[in-house]
């Protein structure tokens, strides 16, 4: 019997929403995957069936952003959160400096954590405008003997995205956790990227780290084995117990986009996503706030506020009421946002947009 659900319009800011036909198909697979009569969660990590699923997520990674040969692909665990300790853990000593361009608060935890191992400095920071913008490339201050030069692409919290990168002869390193797979990116510009999959790339529990192999020979070998970028290179993410249902899944989801048109077609639905969002904000002369400067504005995370505290109470509450999720901003800063990761479908954006317009008619 096929029962049907109604699907709620989801914003969340992750874990986020995943593509429905990924979830049918999964659904399917769930206890008997290809013909096992297993669940790919009850797969060994080291059988044939699971090195196909494991493979074949890496390959069409690299087929969607068009990685290149020198760089390898882990799939590691930890989130993000781990990586701000790793990264300068295997590249910085402590007689070194680092750069880290400050743009929200994922990037200054990053930086914290770059204190404990080296001697990060600030190479940006927008602090002072709330982080409602992305520096230019001209205010970036870095050296030429800096370990590396990091930045976080897209700011979930303050709705900020980077539109373009350095060129730089110091290794660049991103935090790409909440933008990846959203538009087409130049990879060899980067040393490293690294990317929680809970926005675009599938379900928590897996990070996929993008690195250069010549950066990797660079590592510092006097660290745990675990947090070795090297030990899950030779591997081939295999040292330990990877994550295989999330590995799956992110296959998956890379499966499907490539079946919409790749990563052409992912950009322009989300600029047409992001397109209905922000001309609600521009049009109504003040009702809404957005909170990004507009040359810096995100296409995962439109952040916004309505004009008087009391009113945007009101609108939380009755956006919750018509079924939209995760719309509040983030506890820290209070506010609207919506969340439009690749999963999120136009006729969700569509219908904020109309709830949008329809509550300013009424309250306007």
């Amino acid at each position: 019997m096929s029962i049907q659900v109604k699907r709620a319009y989801n914003f969340n800011a992750g874990p986020s929403a995943l593509p429905l036909e990924v979830l049918e198909k999964a659904q399917q697979e769930f206890i008997d995957f290809r013909g096992t009569g297993m669940s790919v969660m009850e797969l060994s990590h080291r059988s044939k069936d699971y090195d196909e699923v494991h493979n074949q997520a890496k390959a069409s990674l690299k087929e969607l952003l068009s990685i290149p040969d020198d760089y390898e692909i882990l799939f590691l665990q930890g989130g993000a959160s781990l990586q701000f300790s790793m990264i300068p853990m295997n590249f910085l000593t402590p007689d070194q400096k680092a750069s880290y361009a400050i743009t929200g608060s994922w990037s200054e935890k990053a930086f914290k954590e770059a204190k404990l191992f080296g001697n990060p400095y600030e190479a940006a920071s927008t602090k002072d405008s709330n982080f409602s913008r992305i520096p230019q490339l001209s205010e970036l201050k870095y050296n030429a003997d800096d370990a590396y030069l990091h930045v976080t692409s897209n700011n979930t919290i303050f709705g900020t995205e980077w539109k373009d990168y350095p060129a730089i002869d110091i290794p660049l390193i991103a935090d790409m956790s909440s933008d990846i797979l959203s538009r087409p990116v130049d990879v060899s510009k980067f040393a490293l990227i690294y990317a929680g999959a809970q926005k675009n790339l599938g379900p928590s529990g897996v990070t996929v780290v993008i690195v250069r192999k010549d950066l990797l020979e660079k590592a510092n070998t006097n660290i745990p084995t675990m947090l070795k970028y090297s030990t899950h290179a030779e591997k081939n993410s295999l040292y330990n117990t990877p994550p295989t249902f999330g590995i799956y899944m992110l296959g998956e989801v890379l499966n499907w986009v490539k079946g919409i048109g790749g990563m052409n077609e992912i950009v322009k639905r989300n600029e047409e996503k992001a397109k209905l969002l922000y001309d609600a904000i521009d049009e109504s002369n003040g009702f809404y706030v957005g909170h990004a400067a507009k040359d810096s504005r995100s296409l995962m995370n439109v952040t916004f506020r309505v004009k008087d505290e009391e009113l945007e109470k009101k609108f939380l509450a009755e956006a919750k009421q018509e079924g939209f999720v995760g719309v509040n901003g983030h506890r820290s800063v209070g506010g609207c946002r919506a969340s439009l990761y690749n999963a999120v479908p136009f006729e969700a954006a569509k219908a904020f947009s109309d709830f949008m317009k329809q509550f300013q008619k009424v309250n306007g």
